[in-house]
């Protein structure tokens, strides 16, 4: 029987623009595909390994995206999940004591329903069916990247905290069906099959739910500055051979 997949991960910027010599020129990302969607404009970049991270850019005077940057900066948004039915796994999340906001299945192409960060530990979960007709969307890129890439690094997953791990299983095991692992240090390790990328979601009933790094891997040096990086706002952690 399908099952849910694990998608992408998403992270909110000023400007698409200004993320380019990152994703491309330090982090050897691959373009994929974008294009505006009324208030804002996403654009996804591919790793090795098939990982993929979304940015996305506010559109307009103002929005969700200009209020979630006023509040936090940038920083990761939401990550997506694909779901065989998007009725079914609405079900399951109310089932599991989840309000849903946002549901649209108007169009057979792109049905979405969404997790609120308040329900959701601190982050926004969207729940996404699609026809797989007509391709990717297109109709937007940022400016032109360096000329000559690295070698892509491989976009691990995200890491997160929870302070229940009741909740935390509820959530990714429950609504969206991955598969928990134990981690030596007590966190919980959820993947997908069929998706290269993993949620890694740390137990801590004193801190604040929520995104704390992106997690690669890379076979040569990566420069990137110690903490939340300064344009994308989220830590990027490397990850040591055994870790991934």
């Amino acid at each position: 029987m399908a099952k849910a997949r694990f998608d992408h991960i998403a992270v909110a910027v000023p400007r698409l623009a200004d993320l380019v010599g990152v994703l491309e020129g330090t982090l050897g990302g691959r373009r994929d595909y974008g294009a505006p969607s009324g208030a804002y404009a996403f654009y996804q970049w591919s790793f090795a390994g098939g990982g993929h991270l979304e940015l996305l850019e506010p559109l307009g005077a103002d929005g969700f995206l200009h209020r979630f940057l006023a509040a936090r900066g940038p920083g990761v948004h939401h990550v997506t999940f694909k779901v065989p039915s998007l009725a079914e796994a609405c079900e399951r999340a109310r089932g599991l004591g989840y309000a849903i906001v946002g549901y649209d299945d108007a169009n057979p192409r792109w049905q979405e329903a969404f997790l609120h960060p308040r329900e959701a530990q601190g982050i926004v979960v969207q729940l996404a069916a699609t026809s797989g007709e007509g391709g990717a969307p297109r109709g937007f890129a940022p400016p032109p990247g360096p000329p000559d890439p690295p070698p892509p690094i491989t976009l691990v997953g995200l890491r997160l905290s929870a302070r229940s791990a009741a909740r935390a299983r509820a959530q990714w095991a429950g609504v969206v069906q991955g598969e928990e692992s134990p981690a030596p240090d007590g966190a919980l390790v959820f993947r997908w099959p069929g998706s290269p990328m993993r949620l890694r979601v740390a137990i801590d009933p004193a801190r604040a739910e929520g995104p704390l790094g992106l997690e690669y891997t890379a076979d040569r040096e990566v420069a990137l500055p110690p903490g939340p990086h300064p344009l994308l706002g989220v830590p990027l952690v490397r990850l040591e051979a055994g870790e991934a």
